[in-house]
């Protein structure tokens, strides 16, 4: 499994290029491009080709030729196979019928964008493609409206519009967004602004839609109280109604368990919701 540039040829690792040399065939998903890269190195590999629509057919051929003890490298258009690309299939039965499967790192357009982004979001969650039909796509927006984490996805030129109103109508507009564009090319752009600006933003200069993306979405607000139990909770609120904040907080503390930094935070948050202020 062998990880090629996603733009720039000279990102293409040492060892990347020996496998590449020394394999029997390479097994591309796109035979063209892939053709273009190791004549750009010199490189005069048998190629196959292995792409989503004949991995299956494709991958029969290419474990009779490890039966005949011959080696195989997998690469995509750009970036790690497998990864929002075909090679899911090939490895797991390559791997079920015994043979072993090598990863070569190298390039990923999700890993690149989030190292540049400045993003203090410590965790994420990769999503890759969203689906093409708006339908699906809204569908499966709404189901990770309420998930904490960084979301990141890939986006092609052609649903860019469409899929940032989706994430604008469905998530909200206050969540910020980074734009990672053409990663490692000529016009490369990371620009990050609130959901509510993003469409307008494309829309301000139509060459600001072109190219491959990454997007980087904030995860949802945490809730009140997110963490601390229900008990706890009410046994806050039956304390504040009768003691001041600090006094409530600490008896909530000792009779709960929980931390009181954590219920101090919450009744500051009340508070504030009822127009008030602590003490």
């Amino acid at each position: 499994m062998v990880a090629t540039p996603i733009g720039n040829l000279g990102d293409i690792t040492l060892r990347a290029l020996e496998v590449l040399r020394g394999v029997d065939v390479v097994a591309a998903e796109d035979t063209r491009d892939s053709g273009r890269l190791l004549n750009h190195y010199g490189i005069a590999a048998k190629l196959v080709a292995l792409h989503e629509h004949n991995e299956r057919s494709a991958g029969a051929k290419i474990l009779d030729l490890l039966a005949a003890k011959q080696s195989v490298a997998l690469i995509s258009d750009a970036g790690t196979p497998a990864v929002s690309d075909p090679g899911a299939h090939l490895v797991a039965t390559a791997r079920s019928a015994g043979y072993k499967v090598i990863p070569l790192p190298g390039p990923n357009a999700a890993i690149a964008a989030l190292s540049a982004a400045g993003r203090a979001e410590t965790h994420f969650l990769f999503y890759g493609f969203l689906p093409h039909s708006a339908g699906e796509r809204r569908r499966d927006l709404a189901a990770l409206k309420d998930q904490p984490w960084l979301l990141v996805f890939y986006e092609s030129p052609h649903r860019i519009l469409a899929s940032i109103a989706d994430l604008t109508s469905v998530l909200g507009g206050e969540r910020q967004i980074t734009f990672a564009r053409e990663l490692t090319k000529l016009f490369e752009t990371i620009h990050t602004l609130p959901l509510c600006e993003a469409l307008a933003w494309l829309e301000a200069d139509p060459n600001r839609q072109r190219g491959e993306f990454v997007l980087l979405v904030g995860g949802a607000a945490p809730l009140e109280g997110a963490g601390i139990g229900e008990e706890a909770q009410r046994t806050l609120k039956a304390l504040l109604a009768e003691l001041p904040l600090k006094q409530a907080v600490k008896l909530a503390a000792e009779i709960s368990g929980e931390k009181k930094n954590a219920l101090y935070e919450l009744a500051l948050a009340w508070k504030k919701d009822d127009g008030q202020e602590g003490a």
